[in-house]
């Protein structure tokens, strides 16, 4: 190897003094006397080392703007919010650290607030880089489909549906089956409203059609605003006479989405991910003590995601070509979307303030936190009473 290399060296150099004509000549005579392939040798003979000279004294670097004060400051913010992307976090950052002044969780200097108000998402995405967890689960489908009923129940159309206006959810079940659908066990009933993002969650036991349809009914209470729109998969526990029978009576529009259809429902279905999932996770839950849990945590959770967590609405897109390209407003919570829309009251926006008023995100993060380790003992008690 090493006389390989001499001989390429001592080529290279007459390489480089030759003519077109020359150079054809010199590469046959590297091919013949190391049995290299023709374009290898080439490549070998163009290689160009230039020997730089060392640079003098030490290398000025710009100074620090936001320094470990400032990554303090936003790290705990970050964990606060739910450690949600760039793109959601800085729009809402100036309202964020607003509200943690107001609750006394938080205080900056000054100059620390200037610079973490300046922030850019690209900036912010460096700095967290390190304390970043990425994570990726897996869960079950458990729909069935439903009865004769889904022929008076028509499929959801742009006509029948305002997506401009609050009211019109998406509602969906999630198991909490872990891995196996024997006996009876909870489920996540889950409502988004597709104007503002505002998602209900409420734990039931079973998917029996009185739960199901008792699970709306209490969401409908909590909601700031009336039901003007359910849209369904094509699951027996909403395609029924009970709930029919009730949206005609509340002048409620039923529509469901197309079967196998997933982007029907794209809201809800990104909603099951986001708020049941990473909150309650996979495993299977079938007692009345966990049912109580979840419903307790779901509580706090509504008020958590709907008046703290900001969302993104997809504006339009565009195919260029192979790829499609995504336009996005900027990142509200479903809160401050409520009070820009036209349709909400006046004295329904004065409730909203007034419950902001009294929300504290530290404290809604901790009791979340209290009651989902109480879930995660049950489980353990659970595994110790098998074993």
């Amino acid at each position: 190897m090493s006389q390989k290399q001499a001989v390429t060296r001592q080529l290279k150099l007459n390489y480089r003094r030759s003519g077109k004509k020359n150079k054809a000549g010199i590469l046959d005579q590297l091919v013949e006397l190391t049995g290299y392939h023709r374009h290898y040798a080439a490549f070998k003979l163009r290689q160009l080392r230039i020997k730089r000279k060392p640079r003098l004294g030490l290398r000025i670097s710009r100074p620090r703007i936001y320094d470990r004060e400032v990554f303090l400051a936003l790290r705990k913010i970050w964990v606060i919010y739910d450690g949600i992307c760039s793109k959601r976090f800085i729009p809402i950052l100036a309202e964020a650290v607003r509200k943690l002044e107001e609750c006394g969780e938080l205080n900056l200097t000054p100059e620390v607030k200037a610079k973490l108000l300046r922030l850019s998402p690209a900036t912010m995405d460096r700095m967290l880089k390190p304390v970043r967890k990425t994570y990726q689960l897996k869960g079950i489908s458990t729909t069935k489909p439903g009865t004769l009923l889904k022929n008076q129940i028509p499929i959801r159309t742009f006509s029948q549906w305002d997506d401009k206006q609050p009211g019109f959810l998406e509602v969906d079940l999630v198991a909490h089956c872990g891995d196996s659908l024997r006996d009876m066990f909870i489920y996540s009933l889950n409502l988004t409203d597709v104007s503002s993002g505002w998602t209900e969650p409420v734990a039931v036991m079973g998917r029996a059609e009185i739960r199901v349809f008792g699970g709306i009914k209490t969401v409908e209470a909590r909601l700031p605003f009336p039901i003007l729109g359910l849209d369904s998969d094509n699951d027996s526990a909403f395609i029924n006479g009970e709930l029919l029978r009730y949206c005609e009576a509340k002048r409620i529009t039923f529509t469901r989405c197309r079967p196998y259809r997933k982007n029907d429902q794209a809201y809800v279905e990104q909603k099951n991910y986001s708020v049941v999932r990473r909150v309650i996770g996979y495993a299977r839950y079938d007692t009345q003590e966990q049912l109580e849990l979840i419903n307790q945590v779901y509580l706090y959770l509504r008020l958590y995601i709907n008046f703290c967590l900001s969302v993104m609405k997809l504006v339009r897109k565009e195919r260029i070509g192979s790829r499609v390209k995504k336009w996005y407003d900027e990142a509200k919570t479903p809160y401050r979307r409520l009070l820009e829309s036209d349709t909400i009251s006046l004295k329904q926006k004065q409730r909203l303030k007034d419950q902001y008023a009294q929300i504290n995100p530290v404290k809604l993060r901790k009791n979340l936190n209290r009651l989902l380790k109480k879930l995660s003992q049950t489980l353990i008690n659970e595994r110790k009473k098998n074993t």
